[in-house]
Formats: structure tokens, sequence, C-alpha cells
């Protein structure tokens, strides 16, 4: 007996190691995600407050204020944007110079309250302007990342394994003798998790609410919206990785080089404010952070269909493109 374990044991380990691109993934992903951790978190201490400035920082050049320590200075174009930043507490404190300077602060805002003292301390004559607004609480912020969260996931391995697990059965082996279409069968598999994906999700979406209070500003229909072109750019994404791979490690190991970087660099838990220029730049770039972006857009701050326009038009873009890469390089044999 123990000689049989062994044979199959030395050869499923052969079958792994001749398998490449499993391989690599299994050892280049832990690396990646340590390095990606270490550039996001290493470097020199990072502000903990953001102040808004009216006219940039340059109007601060003569207040000593502007030389406190882990503090960041923003520049805020316009009045308006500024009070709304600070309503919703996007900054701690808005400055404006003048004689004498004056700032406006959010008075339910516990940073607010930290970066008045500093600034009192800094400027004894700065003049407080109150601003009131409902306070957006961590919960409140985290709360439209898990449900994107859980929407990848679902869509990425729920599309890409199921095909997979179709092609290795010879399931699609089969379909392929009947007059179905390799469009019918795509489109079918994107209308049942485009479906199941946003049951779910709206399910969550009350479930939730009716047990934290969560903050809710926005247009349900409009959330909507961004929740179904979210979901389709993440389906398509599966379908792509699955179109043509037969290998379940390998399919594996690709939806993970996949959801890890959205998983750790689209905001989900932190924000990535304070990350090196590069790093925002390739954060931009996945379908996770725009989903994100217009979802906390419209849920936490109320904005519109207008606001949200760049990150709707990325995601169907990415949507068409991958469903086209998909289609194209789709097989129904192994």
């Amino acid at each position: 007996m123990m000689r049989r374990l062994l044979a199959v044991w030395h050869a499923r380990n052969l079958e792994f190691i001749r398998d490449r691109g499993s391989l690599l993934f299994t050892l280049v992903l832990p690396l990646s995600i340590i390095v990606g951790v270490a550039v996001i978190f290493g470097g020199p201490p990072r502000p903990l407050f953001t102040v808004g400035v009216l006219g940039g920082p340059t109007a601060l050049v003569h207040n000593a204020f502007a030389h406190t320590r882990y503090v960041q200075f923003v520049p805020i174009a316009n009045l308006q944007d500024g009070l709304h930043a600070v309503r919703h507490e996007r900054i701690a404190l808005l400055f404006a110079a003048g004689t004498p300077p004056h700032f406006w602060v959010n008075a339910h805002s516990p940073k607010g309250y930290i970066v008045e003292r500093l600034l009192r301390a800094a400027d004894p004559r700065a003049v407080r302007l109150a601003v009131s607004g409902r306070q957006i609480r961590y919960v409140d912020w985290l709360f439209p990342g898990i449900l994107a969260l859980n929407m990848m996931f679902s869509c990425l391995f729920g599309v890409g394994y199921v095909v997979l697990r179709y092609r290795q059965s010879g399931f699609l082996k089969r379909l392929h003798a009947t007059p179905l279409t390799a469009f019918e069968f795509l489109g079918a598999q994107v209308l049942s998790r485009l479906t199941i994906i946003l049951l779910i999700s709206t399910v969550l979406y009350a479930a939730v609410g009716a047990i934290i209070h969560f903050h809710a500003a926005g247009n349900l229909a409009l959330l909507l919206l961004v929740a179904l072109l979210g979901a389709l750019a993440m389906i398509a994404l599966g379908l792509t990785v699955s179109a043509r791979l037969a290998s379940e490690e390998l399919v594996n190991g690709l939806l993970n080089v996949l959801t890890w970087p959205m998983v750790m660099l689209s905001g989900v838990w932190f924000s990535l404010a304070g990350a090196p220029r590069w790093l925002r730049w390739m954060a931009d770039a996945l379908p996770l952070t725009q989903l994100l972006r217009a979802a906390r857009a419209v849920m936490l701050y109320g904005a519109g269909i207008g606001a949200i326009a760049p990150q709707l038009v990325y995601l169907a873009v990415v949507t068409l493109v991958f469903l086209a890469i998909g289609a194209y390089s789709f097989k129904w044999r192994i």
C-alpha cells in the first residue's frame, strides 16, 4: 500500500513541477504580495491628517501651521468643494489665509478636533467656522469595498472555474455537438452569473443596512448601474482566463494574479493617498478600483451620474474588450 501511495505522490509532484505556469505563479505570487505591501507601507512616516488649503499650499507660506509635522496640505479649488470635503470628513479641516486667517471644521469629526488644536497652537488668531454634517464612519467607508470584493471573487472564480470544469469533464465537447453557438453559451454564462451576483449583492445591501444602518446618500438606481457594470467587467475577466485553458492549477494561478493586486491596491481596506504616484497609477488601472470609486461616490457623497461617468465608461470598455478577447479565444475542446 505504501509503495502505491508513494508512486501516486511522486507522479502528482512531477505533474505539478512540469506545469511551469502553475509553478511560476506559486513562487511569484507571494513574493509580489510581500514586495507590494513593503512598497505601500514602507518608506518615511506618512501624514496622519489632511488639510485643505484654499488657493493652494502657497497660501500657508507665512503661517507657522505650515510646518506642522504629519499634516498633508492639499490645494482646494473653491470654497464649495472644500466645504463638501469637510462636511463628509474627506479632509480634517479647510484653511483660508487672511487677516486674520480662518478655517472650517466639522464639529463631529475627531480628526478635525485634533487638527484644530494643532492650528490654534501654531496660530491663535485663526477664526473657527463650524460645518455640520453626518459623520462617515469607517464601516460606512468599508461596506462598499466588502460588497465589491465579494462581487469580484464570485465573478472571477465562479465563471472561471465553471467553464474550466465543463471543459475538463467533456461537457463542452458534448455541447459543441449541439446547435448551441459559442456566443449563446458565453452569453448564458454571463447572464447567469450577473443575475446571481446582483441578487446576492441586493440581499446583502438590504440586510447589512437593517443591521448597522450604514450611510447611504446616493441614488439606488445609479448604484445598481455601477454594480451592473462592475459585475460585467469581472465576469469578462473570468471568461477571458478560462476561454482556452484546461489546467486547473494554471487557471487558479491566473485568477490569483488578478485578484490579489485588486485586494491590496484597489482601496478596499485603506486609502492609497500616501502611496507612490506610480503605485496609484497602477491601482487606477484595476477594474475594482474604478468600481469602488464610483460606488463610494454614490453611497457616501450622493454623486450623480456626471461625477462618476469616467468610472462607468472605463468599466464598460473593460467589459467589451475582455468579452471580445474571451469570445475570440474560446475553444470547446481541450
